[in-house]
């Protein structure tokens, strides 16, 4: 029997090889702190136009297509299972204005650049300029993550992309139907009914599999077990019978899906939406080596001044232009105006509609319909590296960064809390000290410290505080059980290596030991709350001194034999909070916080010649 010859990669190492450079260029980016989209961007041409190693096309044939359309389905639902409604807050006038203001203006703005700048048809431009609405929640994403932003420019860039996300691929779906009516000499009445009738049915599917969805959980009509997979099988038939009823509607209907789980309070919202954030990352990263190893070389070598005239018309004028006419005469202040305006990454979902209907429009006649794809994937790939390198710069020169160093909070108020608030704060650190109970704080409040009054666990605490400012979290009430569970439920947003927790009271036996799931890492000498208070009511305190060549940790130890590493700070900003087995990191310049005995009150002992600085933790809390 003779065997067929086949060339290219086998689909299941084609499937592996796409794994291994999506998520290593996450990880590779986050160790060199770049921006993953620009690698995993950079990854899909090396593999794809540049070695000719992976032909997505070739490779998963007919799949393709459905392979993507689903992944962005999966995607744009996950993202709006984060809006929640509460988190808009001040930036409510903000988003109504950039979706109902500003997407038609985009439209607008977009189809002339592209007309004008790039040459294409007036039919080409409209088509693809209902799609340029898309700012891309797949890109957003990890941007803000990376950039640290405020709360409200934060939430106006991620609602506007979200939301904008199926507003223009069903713009482009418009278009497309004026197109059509235009050429065929069909009914104009019946395009529209069709458009009407469609989105109308997208978002009662969406309404109604969400509405059912959390009726059911609610009324544990689902297992536990079951509730991920009833979910994704549920979200796929939304999709796929809202897209049969009109071509690219379905993205309205998962994005109105998840809108209604993440603000129907559900019980296992957390459970759902965590493992949703990783299933959003493989398949960003899968979709994006696919879509640049799919580019074709001539493709590539097509592109040429007016490509690069378009581009820079859309970053400097299509995008910026009509977003700060939508937030005129608002009360967003100018520098967040500015912000979001000159924000406009493009991603998943542009390249992979405006290839779909540049195929489309080829096929109806329209000579400039094919390139569509090329534009599209110049743009991705412009605004992708622009912003993934210029968004950082640009917010802290408009001053919109949360914070330049990341913090601490610390939960619960006690003498013990208070004094390392103020040791971190002398480390130029932002610190939160938090507490359920009002009169825990009055030591923080009285020492300068901020706080927040309520359990950090709470929606107001979500819905209130910048998180973003704080990647280390310190459990420290005098509750085991709540310090317990604070250091486990925020483990997962935080990292579990940057979550720690005061000693527990009974857990030498076997019968108090918890598994290595729960709780928090062990800071400084491994204490529970009443040791650790009771060490500085004894007349300890936390000072920080500088290391260097010639004051080593040996010397510091030397001279503080009974101290205790508490953190070390590095010349780079990074912050670690030290264990009872942790070593203090040797690099010059760092900067040491450590427990020790208090000294006599002596002018020359306030500072020595090594430059430490003494922390009085009792008594400038007591002031």
């Amino acid at each position: 029997m003779a065997v067929a010859e086949t060339s290219g990669l086998d689909p299941v190492l084609g499937f592996a090889l796409v794994g291994v450079l999506g998520v290593g260029s996450q990880w590779l980016a986050w160790r060199l702190r770049m921006p993953a989209i620009v690698l995993m961007l950079a990854a899909g041409l090396v593999v794809g136009p540049g070695l000719g190693l992976l032909d997505p096309s070739r490779e998963f044939g007919d799949l393709m297509q459905p392979m993507l359309a689903i992944a962005v389905a999966i995607i744009l639902f996950e993202g709006g299972l984060t809006l929640n409604f509460h988190s808009l807050s001040d930036a409510a006038t903000g988003v109504r204005r950039l979706v109902l203001i500003g997407a038609p203006l985009g439209w607008l703005a977009s189809s002339a650049a592209l007309h004008w700048a790039a040459g294409l048809s007036w039919e080409s431009s409209a088509v693809f300029g209902g799609i340029m609405i898309v700012t891309g929640p797949t890109v957003i994403a990890p941007l803000l993550r990376q950039a640290r932003l405020k709360r409200r420019p934060a939430a106006l860039l991620q609602w506007e992309a979200i939301v904008n996300d199926p507003v223009g691929a069903l713009a482009a779906v418009l278009a497309f139907e004026v197109v059509v009516v235009l050429r065929d000499a069909t009914s104009v009445g019946a395009a529209i009914t069709d458009m009407v009738v469609g989105i109308a049915m997208a978002v009662a599917l969406g309404a109604a599999g969400g509405w059912g969805l959390a009726r059911a959980f609610r009324n544990a009509l689902v297992p536990e077990y079951m509730k991920v997979p009833v979910l994704f099988v549920l979200l796929l038939a939304v999709f796929a019978v809202s897209d049969s009823i009109l071509h690219e509607s379905g993205l309205l209907a998962v994005t109105v899906m998840g809108l209604w789980i993440a603000n129907a309070d559900l019980p296992s919202y957390a459970e759902l939406r965590r493992f949703k954030e990783h299933a959003t990352i493989l398949l960003v990263s899968g979709v994006f080596i696919l879509l640049a190893a799919n580019m074709d070389r001539s493709t590539l070598l097509a592109m040429n001044w007016t490509t690069l005239l378009f581009v820079a018309s859309v970053i400097l004028i299509a995008r910026p232009l009509p977003v700060l006419v939508a937030l005129a005469f608002s009360n967003i202040p100018w520098r967040e105006r500015l912000l979001v305006a000159f924000t406009g990454p493009r991603g998943v979902v542009l390249v992979a509609v405006a290839g779909l209907f540049g195929e489309r429009l080829a096929a109806l006649g329209v000579e400039d319909g094919d390139r569509i794809a090329m534009l599209a994937f110049a743009l991705v790939a412009a605004t992708v590296v622009l912003h993934g390198f210029t968004l950082t710069p640009l917010a802290r020169l408009l001053r919109q960064r949360a914070t330049e160093t990341p913090g601490v909070m610390i939960v619960g108020g006690s003498r013990w809390a208070t004094a390392l608030g103020l040791a971190l704060r002398k480390l130029d650190l932002p610190v939160l000290v938090s507490d359920p109970n009002h009169a825990h704080l009055r030591l923080a409040r009285e020492a300068g410290l901020d706080t927040f009054w309520g359990d950090i666990l709470s929606e107001a605490a979500e819905h209130k505080l910048d998180f973003v400012t704080y990647d280390k979290v310190i459990a420290a009430t005098d509750n085991d059980a709540y310090n317990t569970l604070v250091a486990t439920d925020l483990a997962p947003e935080f990292g579990r290596e940057h979550v720690f927790q005061l000693k527990r009271m009974r857990q030498a036996s076997a019968r108090h030991a918890l598994p290595a799931t729960l709780g928090g890492q062990k800071i400084a000498a491994d204490e529970t709350y009443f040791e650790a208070n009771a060490r500085l009511a004894e007349g300890w305190e936390f000072r920080v001194t500088k290391l260097s060549a010639e004051f080593t940790s040996e010397h510091w130890r030397e001279r503080n034999p009974e101290g205790v590493p508490v953190a070390d700070l590095g010349p780079g900003g990074t912050l670690r909070l030290l264990g009872p087995e942790d070593k203090v990191k040797e690099t010059e310049g760092t900067r040491l916080l450590f427990l020790a005995p208090k000294r006599e009150e002596r002018k020359e002992d306030r500072r020595d010649e090594n430059g430490n600085d003494t922390l009085k933790g009792a008594a400038a809390a007591g002031r």
